[in-house]
């Protein structure tokens, strides 16, 4: 297979079984700058590892090493949690909110000006095609940054009657399938609110964070405001117990979030969990069905089902199951599978090995329990970690591919007859997070949204954000919301 060399990288060309195939458009990588080692970013600078240890971050879609990032211990979040302290007790607690305001909306124009280069960060560490991470994932953590800005003098009319006080220092702990995106969702909010942060985000996708702290620092921000501090699973734990964290706000997956519930209980922290999700995706007979198709793809395949909120459940009406499953299988059969760094891709490197092996885990589940699997010919890059955009057809509800949460580009397909059967249908799972809804009766999105137990429900489209808009969930999709003026709340209290 001929192959084409652009700045650092090598890439095989994409191909495809449809009409045509694409030439190769990739992102130049010559314009970013990576240190070769990063340290904290604690009390303003980057620090040293008090472990002294690190460990390397790599690209999923070429296994190539990208940095050593700093290991943090217990030691290394006591001196971030008292770096916070001091500047929460010191000039940024004493600070004038307005001018709290404009360091925010100074971080957001940094953000924007260095736009380019944290998109193709963002791809290259975390696998995810760069167009959702120039036209989605960076725009949309300026934005955040933007709006809380904007929030930051007027605090006081976010409960009339009522006088809000920060909370002190929040600790706040970041999964991978958004690292920019999360980090401006964590941090935005309670710098507006006040508070000071540390914030850890995931092992395998840390660099945008630590590109964001480049930009606090050159934002002049004070020193100890803003603390990164990297690591795993140990890392997090030792923010989650420090004596001196306020508040805890955790994005990740179920199982982590139960065990931080439990170790905050009888504490006097304040909590939020933002955790899994296995959304359902309904189509009825009326939808506009090629735009209806089109949504379910954006919502599960372009992001690798690397999203929480990922339409991973199809419900379709028995009327045009038939129908709407090959206009599918014909849209899947189109997809650009390969290097996240090329203009053409539309799905990307899945995250790490781990993650990969738990989604070949699963698709050997499918076919075990005897659903009808389908992938599309499409050749996938010999190197990295990829996976087809996948059908299970035939699936039924006691199916795990139909309850669990897999995060990968895996869409179980259902079919239903009444709106009363696939409402119970689309609520028996154990998460309540999102859901979508094609059809073109009004009535029908009000009787159906209404009855759906999940914390963002989208009509006739999916996968659409909006920094004034909150996000959250119920039941083991966890509790407190993100976003808009109820992002604001859990980083406030009253008097």
């Amino acid at each position: 297979m001929a192959k084409k060399k652009t700045d650092t990288t090598t890439i095989e060309p994409l191909k495809f079984s449809g009409a045509w195939d694409y030439a190769p458009a990739p992102e130049s990588t010559g314009h970013i700058k990576l240190e070769k080692r990063y340290g904290h970013f604690i009390d303003g600078k980057f620090v040293e590892p008090l472990s002294k240890k690190y460990f390397a971050t790599y690209s999923p879609s070429t296994e190539e090493k990208l940095a050593d990032v700093a290991d943090g211990n217990a030691a290394d979040v006591d001196a971030a949690v008292k770096a916070a302290r001091k500047a929460y007790n010191g000039e940024w607690g004493k600070m004038p909110a307005a001018e709290r305001g404009k360091y925010i909306y100074r971080i957001a124009r940094l953000m924007q000006e260095r736009s380019r280069e944290l998109a193709v960060i963002e791809s290259m560490d975390g696998g995810k095609p760069i167009r959702e991470s120039r036209d989605v994932d960076v725009p949309l953590a300026c934005a955040h940054f933007f709006y809380y800005a904007g929030w930051a003098d007027k605090l006081d009319y976010v409960s009339p009657g009522r006088k809000p006080k920060s909370l002190g220092v929040a600790g706040q702990i970041i999964p991978w399938n958004f690292p920019l995106l999360m980090a401006a969702w964590k941090i935005a909010p309670a710098l507006a609110a006040g508070n000071t942060v540390v914030l850890k985000p995931a092992e395998t996708t840390p660099l945008t964070a630590l590109k964001l702290a480049e930009i606090i620092r050159d934002a002049g921000l004070p020193a100890g405001v803003v603390n990164i501090v990297t690591g795993a699973g140990a890392t997090g734990a030792a923010i989650v117990n420090h004596p001196g964290v306020d508040k805890v706000a955790f994005t990740g997956s179920t199982d982590v979030g139960k065990i931080i519930q439990k170790a905050i209980a009888g504490t006097n922290k304040k909590l939020t969990l933002e955790l899994g999700g296995k959304a359902a995706n309904i189509i009825f007979e009326d939808a506009a069905l090629d735009q209806a198709v089109e949504g379910i793809v954006n919502g599960i395949f372009f992001n690798q089902g690397h999203v929480c909120c990922a339409g991973s459940r199809l419900f379709v009406q028995e009327s045009v199951a038939d129908e709407v499953i090959r206009k599918l299988k014909d849209r899947m059969q189109t997809l650009v599978v390969g290097d996240p760094l090329d203009k053409n891709t539309d799905i990307g490197a899945i995250n790490s090995k781990e993650q990969l092996a738990t989604i070949n885990k699963y698709l050997k589940i499918g076919v075990n329990e005897g659903a009808e699997i389908y992938q599309p010919k499409c050749s996938v890059p010999s190197k990295g970690y990829w996976c087809k955009p996948t059908l299970f057809l035939n699936a039924s509800q006691s199916h795990r591919i139909v309850q669990e949460e897999i995060f990968g580009p895996v869409l179980a397909v259902q079919t239903f007859r009444t709106i009363d059967e696939v409402i119970e249908k689309a609520n028996n799972t154990p998460y309540g997070l999102s859901a979508g809804v094609w059809t073109d009766k009004g009535s029908k999105i009000f009787k159906v949204t209404q009855k759906l137990r999940a914390g963002v429900v989208w009509a006739n489209t999916y996968n659409k954000f909006d920094p004034t808009s909150p996000f959250g969930g119920y039941k083991e999709s966890g509790f407190g919301r993100e976003g808009g003026l109820h992002g604001l709340l859990p980083y406030l209290k009253f008097d």
